[in-house]
């Protein structure tokens, strides 16, 4: 009498590996998810950002047309801006995916940033300047940027950190690897050192 085939270990073995692969994709889309809300968020950096790098000109307009600044207290933000508008698109896109580039922006943002501390500062030795309406309005809108930047660079971290704590995990960590670069650890802003001391400015007006 011939025995009936049993077809349980095929079976069973199928199934390991349905269920296996459901893991796999749903880990995958799991990443995806949070590497999307990643880029979202960076894309909001990028937009405060512009925004602060638009207000300059007429920031800077405003304070030579009104007060005879020393030409390095304006000339060091046009450089720190300038420093930023060549960072090229491909390695702001990428920054986020590569520590190097974003450690080059974020670098250069900051010292934008401090610049522009440096130019507010000197402009409390001119009364003239400060009672210009178009400086107040001009000084308003950039403190509320560089608000907005701060904000938008802590919920980048939030979402930065939710994504890499996914990722570094176990089992995850194993199935991010299986796909190369594509979900690469996400780097943090971080404080540029002594951002907790005010701008010392040496000028006599």
């Amino acid at each position: 009498m011939q025995q009936r085939r049993s077809y349980v270990g095929p079976v069973v073995v199928i199934g390991i590996v349905v269920v296996i692969l459901l893991f796999i994709g749903g880990t995958y889309n799991s990443l995806v998810t949070l590497g999307q809300a990643v880029d979202a968020q960076w894309g909001q950096v990028q937009n405060v950002y512009q925004r602060r790098a638009d207000l300059i000109p007429n920031l800077v307009a405003t304070v030579k047309g009104a007060a005879n600044f020393e030409s390095s207290t304006y000339e060091a933000v046009a450089k720190a801006r300038a420093s930023v508008g060549q960072i090229s698109p491909q390695v702001v896109q990428n920054a986020i995916n590569n520590p190097q580039d974003f450690a080059q922006y974020a670098r250069a943002q900051d010292q934008l940033g401090s610049a522009l501390s440096r130019l507010l500062a000197v402009s409390e030795n001119y009364p003239q300047l400060k009672a210009t309406e178009n400086f107040q309005t001009l000084q308003a809108q950039l403190e509320g940027t560089e608000n907005r930047i701060a904000f938008e660079r802590k919920k980048y971290n939030d979402v930065a950190r939710d994504f890499n704590t996914k990722r570094d995990t176990i089992p995850t960590v194993f199935i991010a690897g299986m796909f190369g670069s594509r979900f690469n650890e996400k780097p943090y802003f971080q404080s540029q050192p002594g951002a907790q001391t005010p701008p010392t400015v040496n000028f006599t007006p």
